[in-house]
């Protein structure tokens, strides 16, 4: 048996024959092809559910929840048929919720009510709420300093998941679970989030652009979406229309069933029994992967490629031909997809993409940009024609929430690199409810199966082994 005392093994490691570290990455990574790949064939073999879905791409049920429904089909029958999409919180459609906002401003926080609490507020719980929301929008000047500020990067998700994180250490109850204790730090996180992003976004600016730093503190009486532009902007100033159409946008992301990934995020972790801003800041993890709340700036990428290879935008013909090099994997990133096409529940519409289209037209009227949202009307109607041509599908391919919201958030000002981040900001009361409901309903840690298909093998010692 080969042994080693403690000068030897530092002799050893420290001998110039040893080169260089790179080196050593590129054998590892060689072992670790040769000995992990998975025969696809038996994910087949073994009927497992890829990403939780069955055969169909439809979701395996894992769980029950009242907070949302998202509805793309009528039953006929005992038959599934595709229907108009329809999407609603708590039992109320966001159609509806949004069509009966009319002059007024608090919509998101409307509906961070009736997430958490299952109702919408009548005047007097409302103004409550407000109340509470407006005093726990703060925060600690030390904290900016000392947190916020240090470590500034470009990727906004990294530095709320560090500022999540360590506002654990500022609390004084931080991993009680109890329903009572996780509904209050839910209602700070919520309120503290924008700030987190903000914050975050301007210490890059200024650290990493050579930028002149001015942090705003939110005002009491706006809007959380009033809020952010003010804080966002430099002059703190901003137009009732742009308000109102953060704060749909805001609303249209706020929840969208158990199963999308950073929600299931939140299921799972929560399960364990770990503490809330464990769990938050798990979910904001899984929102910034490039397949979950990554899509809208790939979709502003794609039209910056579109509009730099197309002379004329109203010619349908030019763009036909364009879209379908995209999809021969011709042009742009040479993936075959066209970004914010195709959903996987909804067919005949996104009702989501329905309502925030309609925003993004006003808002186009108002900077004077129609020209530049007709051309994503025009990719819109013929891209779903294109896509199911190319993969011989019969199902509608509707455009989804992605395909307008960064066109919004370019128009409104906002930053690239906060637009994933203003998705965690809309998601996390969604986040929270669901939680909640776990901590009320689950009682039991989520662990699904995986089958071992490997083999059993010896393990001989060191010096016997090739």
């Amino acid at each position: 048996m080969v042994e080693y005392d403690e000068e030897e093994i530092r002799e050893m490691l420290t001998s110039e024959e040893m080169g260089d570290l790179s080196d050593y990455l590129d054998v590892f990574y060689s072992e670790l092809l040769k000995n992990q790949l998975i025969d696809k064939e038996l994910y087949t073999k073994y009927d497992v559910k890829r990403g939780l879905r069955d055969s169909t791409g439809k979701g395996v049920l894992t769980g029950l929840t009242e907070i949302s429904d998202v509805v793309a089909f009528e039953e006929v029958n005992g038959e599934r048929i595709p229907c108009e999409g329809h999407l609603f919180y708590q039992g109320c459609d966001v159609n509806d919720l949004v069509k009966g906002l009319k002059g007024r401003k608090f919509g998101f926080e409307e509906v961070i009510y009736l997430l958490l609490f299952g109702k919408l507020p009548n005047e007097e719980e409302f103004k409550q709420f407000l109340f509470a929301m407006s005093e726990m929008q703060t925060l600690n000047n030390r904290f900016i300093r000392d947190v916020v500020m240090k470590a500034s990067n470009s990727n906004i998700m990294n530095a709320m998941q560090r500022c999540v994180l360590t506002l654990y250490t500022y609390d004084s109850n931080q991993d009680s679970i109890t329903p009572e204790n996780v509904l209050r730090q839910s209602l700070e996180l919520i309120n503290k989030l924008p700030l987190l992003a903000v914050y975050s976004y301007l210490s890059y600016c200024h650290f990493r652009k050579d930028e002149t730093l001015v942090i705003r503190n939110p005002k009491k009486g706006l809007s959380m979406a009033e809020n952010i532009l003010y804080m966002l902007r430099r002059d703190g100033k901003y137009t009732e229309l742009e308000a109102k159409v953060l704060d749909v946008a805001l609303i249209l992301h706020a929840e969208h069933g158990g199963g999308n990934n950073s929600t299931f995020t939140t299921h799972v972790v929560t399960s364990s029994g770990t503490d809330t801003y464990s769990s938050v800041s798990a979910s904001i993890g899984s929102l910034k992967g490039p397949r979950h709340g990554g899509a809208n700036l790939k979709v502003q990428n794609m039209f910056r490629d579109i509009k730099e290879h197309i002379s004329d935008w109203n010619n349908d013909d030019e763009i036909r031909e364009y879209l379908n090099k995209i999809l021969d994997k011709q042009a742009f990133d040479c993936s075959g997809l066209i970004y914010g096409m195709g959903h996987a529940v909804y067919t005949i519409s996104d009702p989501r993409e329905v309502i925030l289209k309609q925003y993004a037209r006003n808002l186009a009227e108002e900077k004077g940009m129609l020209e530049e949202f007709e051309l994503y009307n025009l990719v819109e109607e013929i891209a779903g024609e294109l896509i199911m041509k190319k993969h011989k599908v019969q199902k509608n391919v509707c455009a989804n929430v992605d395909f307008y919201s960064g066109l919004v958030y370019t128009m409104l000002g906002i930053p690239e690199e906060l637009f994933t981040p203003i998705f965690a900001i809309a998601r996390i009361p969604g986040w929270c409810a669901h939680r909640l409901e776990e901590l009320l309903n689950g009682n039991k840690i989520i662990r699904p199966a995986y089958k071992y298909v490997g083999r059993h093998v010896d393990c001989p010692l060191i010096e016997e082994r090739n």
